[in-house]
């Protein structure tokens, strides 16, 4: 306790404090630090959450590398790439709403919240493209999925069959699939993959503009200032994270082989 707050205290005088400022803090910077704390745990989390993912894919790639080739072939490599450069604009326009916070700019900072959403409506829209195009082909793994006739190798070529997918197989080179059948199988571990890693992103983001919605109506409301804008700041990591998850994404799953 510092000695001003002593002195108050001792002739009874109502020592002033920012109106958010919680009882169970002493001072708006430890709350603050509290705050942050507490967000990048939960960031950890989620870095552990989607890392078993980035492994469970990377496994399987190893394995099925020439299934994985061509099916990544199939994804819109232009609108993954537009995806993109739509979350890395949304990322710059969460940090200047956070700038536009920490300067007591309300109506900047409700501006540039409305338009990171606006970008992140964007990105969402052309994923229910992709997802429909998807859906349209049948290559939404399950009872309905078709391997395309186009997309199959020629009569001939080696089956993508990896060593350790011997015990399916037989001994390597003994009876294997014939190459249709086998892309049958093993593209759909990468739309799996696709589907459940690119949906929980988009849940992620779903969820951050729920979030983004709230804080820009608290900042309309004139809930922050100079001295604290905690919570804008903290939705912009979670936002940032979420268009890191994305940074990783993209690559991994649209080039694969693409040079081929």
């Amino acid at each position: 306790m510092s000695n001003a707050v002593a002195h108050a205290e001792t002739h009874g005088h109502a020592v002033p404090h920012h109106p958010a400022l919680q009882h169970h803090f002493s001072t708006m910077e430890q709350q603050k630090e509290a705050s942050t704390l507490g967000m990048w745990t939960f960031l950890l989390t989620e870095v552990l959450f989607f890392g078993g993912l980035f492994f469970a894919y990377l496994l399987y790639r190893v394995w099925y590398f020439d299934a994985f080739a061509e099916a990544s072939r199939t994804l819109d490599m232009t609108l993954g790439a537009f995806n993109t450069a739509v979350l890395i604009g949304s990322s710059l326009t969460m940090a200047l709403a956070v700038r536009a916070a920490q300067t007591n700019q309300r109506k900047a900072t409700v501006n540039w919240i409305i338009l990171t959403m606006i970008l992140g409506a964007v990105f969402l829209g052309v994923k229910v493209v992709e997802y429909a195009d998807k859906f349209e082909h049948h290559h939404v793994p399950g009872a309905s999925y078709i391997w395309a006739a186009e997309h199959a190798p020629a009569a001939g070529e080696a089956a993508a069959v990896p060593a350790t997918g011997a015990a399916d197989h037989g001994a390597a080179g003994d009876h294997a699939a014939p190459p249709r059948d086998d892309l049958q199988r093993l593209t759909q571990i990468f739309f799996s993959l696709y589907f459940t890693m690119t949906g929980l992103h988009a849940l992620h983001m779903i969820i951050g503009m729920g979030l983004l919605g709230t804080i820009a109506w608290m900042a309309s409301k004139g809930k922050f200032d100079e001295k604290y804008y905690t919570p804008v700041e903290m939705a912009g990591l979670y936002w940032h994270f979420v268009d890191l998850v994305w940074i990783y994404l993209f690559p991994l799953l649209y080039l694969v082989e693409r040079h081929n």
